[in-house]
């Protein structure tokens, strides 16, 4: 396919962003900026969060992981369930209660100054490494089958990527983002759901024969029952009820749209809707993986070493034009819907809980508030070029592994604000926090290196519950320095 339809096809769907930016941008101020104004529609977010919760590392690596991994990965997505309705009714009806702004200002309430700004940098380290290695998925691949063609360097590639979300969110910021990602979220399902049809198609199969044939392949196993295994089922299903209440509940960027809901029973709605919806949309992502590897098996078609490269190459070499266009359309909107959100709620965390400044509409702090915007986006481009030299393996389960790391921390500290009433040293919560994750990545790397001392144990998702366990016990110890437990509302 011409690499100049591929750009067009780019530039149009940029022009679309940028039609959507302009009208909800109009007359917007800071309360626009950080919650919408606080008239986000919920059905409107939770279409949304489609696309911001899967990004492009579900769109290209869940299909590619399909071969070494089968569907092991559906047993975490079933834990997304139990994680979902717990913020919805756990950490959504504090937030609205405290009228929250950024969620990191709950542990400066219950705990201090210093727990604020800790859990506040996990959530900027978590979010710049998690939102650098999505957009770094999505931006090699069109590196490779657009720009290459144009002799455009990598770094250029990525720098224009991000300078095309600078110029859409910079001043709607959330209110702009809750109708760019439904726009990106339609997109992104039209591509997977039409790459389906493709390869049907091309394999002249029914809906019900596509079925059984996925059914009936190497690639469908859902459960895995050896509990030395990473993929062990509980140990995936418990750790997916995790992730999901730290990548989300815990997540400034993912709360801060919930947040912009008009109240706590619509953001509720929004969320226990989207845990249904998720459930669905990656097992069409799954299934796609596995049609993907029997149609290149049924033509005898040599695929790529890296599981990453599947979607694409066959978008693009095998299932002719229009597929590989569809193809395109679902990772651009993959592309800009992984990051373009990530730029305004880290700013938001660093404004609020960093530079402790409030959310006036005064000239300063407007453009205060823009220069962190484009700040971060200088870091994130820094991230994606260190991503390019550094990334191995599937992308879908190395963001789950430094998830596993860096999350840890938040879950212990808002474990212990909501289920205790004790009050720890607030000056030694970055310690335990610093401690907790050193231990965890010792506990990963052993895995990775088949430490003996493991007898062949290997740490999975459960490793994010083990991080948050240690900093809840660590919590406790240096609460002890204090001789008499908080009183304090615990919501």
């Amino acid at each position: 396919m011409s690499s100049s339809i591929i750009l067009l096809c780019i530039l149009i769907y940029f022009c679309l962003l940028i039609g959507i930016a302009y009208f909800t941008g109009k007359n917007a101020n800071s309360e626009s900026y950080f919650l919408g104004n606080k008239k986000s529609l919920w059905f409107v977010v939770a279409f949304g969060l489609i696309g911001d919760s899967l990004s492009g590392v579900t769109y290209i690596s869940v299909p590619g992981s399909v071969k070494a991994a089968q569907f092991n990965y559906f047993q975490m997505v079933l834990g997304y369930v139990i994680g979902y309705w717990a913020i919805s009714y756990v950490l959504l009806p504090i937030y609205y209660k405290m009228q929250l702004t950024s969620i990191y200002t709950y542990l400066q309430n219950r705990i201090g100054s210093v727990s604020q700004r800790t859990g506040a940098f996990f959530f900027l380290l978590s979010r710049i490494i998690g939102a650098g290695a999505r957009l770094y998925l999505a931006a090699i691949v069109l590196q490779r089958f657009v720009f290459d063609g144009f002799g455009i360097p990598f770094p250029i590639t990525v720098s224009v990527i991000i300078l095309l979300m600078l110029i859409y969110t910079y001043k709607g910021g959330i209110k702009t983002l809750v109708w760019t990602d439904m726009m990106q979220s339609s997109f992104l399902l039209l591509g997977v759901i039409c790459s389906i049809i493709f390869i049907c198609n091309e394999m002249h199969l029914s809906f019900g024969e596509m079925m059984a044939a996925v059914k009936k392949s190497e690639y469908a196993q859902v459960f895995f029952w050896d509990w030395k295994a990473k993929n062990y089922f509980w140990k995936q299903f418990f750790g997916g009820a995790f992730i999901a209440i730290c990548m989300t509940g815990l997540d400034q960027n993912m709360m801060q749209k919930n947040l912009s809901c008009k109240s706590l029973n619509e953001a509720q709605k929004n969320l226990n809707a989207f845990s249904f919806i998720v459930v669905l949309v990656n097992l069409l992502f799954l299934a796609l993986g596995a049609l993907l590897y029997i149609y290149a098996n049924s033509k005898q078609i040599t695929i790529p070493e890296k599981g990453d490269e599947l979607f694409p190459f066959l978008a693009f070499n095998h299932l002719g034009m229009f597929a590989g266009l569809v193809f395109v359309i679902g990772l651009t909107a993959a592309t800009f819907n992984s990051a373009d959100s990530v730029l305004t709620t880290l700013t938001t965390s660093f404004y609020i809980d960093f530079l402790r400044k409030e959310t006036d509409n005064t000239e300063a702090h407007t453009k205060l508030r823009t220069v962190i915007h484009i700040g971060f986006a200088v870091v994130l481009l820094i991230t994606v070029l260190l991503f390019k030299l550094f990334s191995d393996q599937s992308m879908i389960f190395l963001v789950m592994d430094i998830a596993a790391i860096t999350y840890g921390p938040l879950l212990g500290l808002f474990a212990f604000g909501i289920f205790t009433n004790r009050k720890p040293k607030d000056a030694l919560v970055p310690l335990v926090c610093l401690l907790s994750a050193g231990i965890c990545v010792f506990l990963y790397s052993a895995t990775k290196q088949k430490a003996a001392w493991l007898n062949g144990y290997a740490f999975g998702q459960e490793l994010l519950i083990i991080n948050g366990l240690i900093t809840f016990i660590g919590l406790w110890v240096i609460s002890l320095v204090n001789h008499k437990p908080s009183i304090e509302n615990r919501a």
